[in-house]
């Protein structure tokens, strides 16, 4: 009887006992940009947030092939998310399209992939934490690990990307 009138008394008090899950929204479009080094997540045709990012350690230009360190530039989509990433969490770029495999063929070398949006570990997120954001990766697009848990929250499997120059 006595939890009862104490469960009583905080609902017409007005606290609440029971918390509600946060609401997520959920991004319909990605925008990087990679000259400006930031990542914009959108929700009908509104940015929801935007973050700051790092690429891999040859930033500038397209992706050319396998092990050049770029990040491609293009339309792809998110084609998977993995939780278990080396990275904390990652969601997978769906780079190398077509066009992609055929202009790395004339030229004799494999397009490569596993392009990810992805944490960091933990010795470049002290960097971070110093306001210093080196390019690292070997083309994929970072973000701090409390970042990546936000975007793999909000992007869904089929979600659009949009790298540019």
């Amino acid at each position: 009887m006595r939890v009862l009138i104490v469960t009583l008394c905080l609902l017409l008090s007005g606290v609440a006992v029971l918390r509600a899950a946060p609401v997520v929204t959920h991004a319909d479009l990605i925008v990087v940009e990679k000259a400006k080094r930031s990542m914009t997540l959108y929700a009908n045709k509104k940015p929801i947030k935007t973050y700051r990012i790092v690429l891999g350690g040859n930033p500038v230009g397209d992706k050319e092939q396998e092990g050049d360190s770029r990040t491609p530039e293009g339309r792809y989509i998110i084609d998977a998310k993995n939780p278990n990433s080396s990275f904390h969490l990652s969601l997978h770029v769906s780079y190398p399209d077509r066009q992609d495999r055929l202009a790395a063929r004339r030229k004799g070398v494999s397009a490569g992939g596993a392009i990810m949006i992805h944490g960091s570990p933990d010795y470049i997120a002290a960097l971070y934490a110093t306001g210093i954001y080196p390019d690292w990766t070997a083309g994929c697009i970072a973000v701090s690990n409390a970042e990546i848990e936000e975007i793999f929250a909000s992007v869904r499997v089929g979600t659009r990307i949009v790298i540019t120059p």
